[in-house]
C-alpha cells in the first residue's frame, strides 16, 4: 500500500525542540549547585539549616518547580503524534529504579533523612498519571490544572495548610502531599503541590500544538550546544553528580578545615526549621528564643547540645511548656 506523503508526516515524530533540552540542562546546573550547597553544610562548611531556609530554600523549590513543568512538556513532545509505549516504559523503568536505588542508598547512609519520595519519585508516579491525561480531552486537563493552581493558592497564602491532616502523616500517605507533619526526608516532593506545575507544563504543550509554534521553536536550533546535550542525559546526571560533588566537599576538608560551628545559631536554626511545619515564623522566633534563654538559665543547654540530656527529658519537657504557655496569644475578646 502506497502512504501519502501527508499521511507520513501526519505520523512522523516530531523533530526535538532543542530549546527544551536547553533548559533542562540549565536546570540540572541549578539543581547541582544547590546539591553542593547542601554538601558543604554537611560537612560543616555552612550552618546546619542553611540549604532549607532563606533564599536557598526558594531556589530549591524554583528548581523542582522547573523540571516538573518541563517533565510534562516532554511527556506531551515524546508522545507526539501518539504515545510510543516501548520507549515510555523504558523511561519509566529506568526512573523508578533510579528512585528505588535513591530510597535503599539514602536509607543505608542517612536513615534520619532517607528519601521515600524524593523528585524521581514523583516524576515515576506523575508520568503514570500523564499517560492517562494525555488520552483525556484537552480541556479535561485544563480544568484539572486550573484546580491544582487554586488548591495551592489556598493552601499556601489564602488559608495555609487547610488541606493538610494528621492522618496523611504516615509514609504510606504522605507521599500524597495531604501530611501535616511528614517525617523528615532529604528529597521531599510529594504530589501535591508539585503536580501544578507538571499539569502546567503538559496544558502549555497541548496548546502549543495547536498553534506552530512547536515548529517555529524548532527552527531556532540550539540543540547542538553543550548545554542542550547535557540535558538530553538528565537521569545519568542526576545519579552522578551528588557522588561527585559529596568527594570535592569531602575533598576540601583535607585542604580548607571547616569552621567551628556556633552552638547557638545551629540550635536557632534547627529549632526555628523544626517549629515553623506546624507554626508561624513570628511564633517559632520568639518560642526557640524562650527555650535557649531557659536552657542556659538551667545550665543544660551544653549537655542538651551534646546528646548528654534528651529531648523527652522532664526538665526539656517543662521548659518547653513554660515557653509555649509565654508567646501562646492571648484570645480575641
Amino acid at each position: 500500500m502506497i502512504v501519502s506523503a501527508t499521511e507520513a508526516a501526519a505520523h512522523a515524530k516530531p523533530p526535538r525542540i532543542g530549546l527544551v533540552d536547553t533548559a533542562r540542562g540549565a536546570a540540572l546546573l541549578a539543581m547541582a549547585s544547590y546539591h553542593f550547597s547542601w554538601d558543604l553544610e554537611f560537612m560543616g562548611y555552612l550552618t546546619p539549616g542553611t540549604a532549607e531556609t532563606g533564599w536557598l530554600k526558594i531556589y530549591a523549590r524554583a528548581i523542582a518547580t522547573t523540571f516538573l513543568f518541563i517533565v510534562g512538556v516532554s511527556l506531551v513532545l515524546s508522545s507526539r503524534p501518539e504515545i510510543r509505549w516501548p520507549s515510555f516504559w523504558k523511561r519509566f523503568g529506568m526512573i523508578a529504579a533510579a528512585a528505588a536505588v535513591i530510597s535503599a542508598a539514602t536509607l543505608y547512609l542517612v536513615p534520619g533523612g532517607w528519601i521515600y519520595f524524593g523528585i524521581l519519585h514523583s516524576i515515576a508516579v506523575l508520568s503514570l498519571i500523564g499517560v492517562v491525561f494525555l488520552r483525556l480531552p484537552l480541556p479535561v486537563t485544563l480544568l484539572v490544572t486550573l484546580a491544582l493552581f487554586v488548591a495551592w493558592i489556598t493552601d499556601t497564602f489564602v488559608m495555609p495548610g487547610v488541606l493538610s491532616s494528621h492522618l496523611f502523616d504516615p509514609r504510606y500517605l504522605a507521599w500524597l502531599g495531604f501530611a501535616a507533619t511528614p517525617d523528615r526526608s532529604n528529597d521531599y516532593v510529594p504530589l501535591f503541590p508539585w503536580a501544578t506545575p507538571f499539569f502546567l507544563g503538559m496544558s502549555l504543550a497541548r496548546l502549543a500544538f495547536r498553534t506552530n509554534l512547536p515548529q517555529r521553536l524548532t527552527a531556532l536550533g540550539t540543540g547542538g550546544t553543550w548545554l542542550a546535550r547535557l540535558g538530553r542525559h538528565s537521569l545519568a546526571f542526576y545519579l552522578i553528580h551528588q557522588p561527585v560533588l559529596i568527594a570535592i566537599a569531602y575533598g576540601l576538608t583535607f585542604i580548607v578545615a571547616p569552621p567551628k560551628p556556633d552552638s547557638v545559631a545551629t540550635y536557632l536554626r534547627q529549632c526555628n526549621t523544626s517549629c515553623t511545619v506546624e507554626q508561624g515564623e513570628a511564633l517559632c522566633r520568639s518560642f526557640c528564643q524562650c527555650t535557649l534563654d531557659q536552657l542556659q538559665a538551667q545550665q543544660l543547654f551544653t549537655p542538651f547540645q551534646a546528646g548528654e540530656v534528651k529531648a523527652d527529658d522532664e526538665r526539656i519537657m517543662a521548659l518547653a511548656g513554660q515557653c509555649s504557655a509565654q508567646i501562646e496569644p492571648a484570645p480575641q475578646q
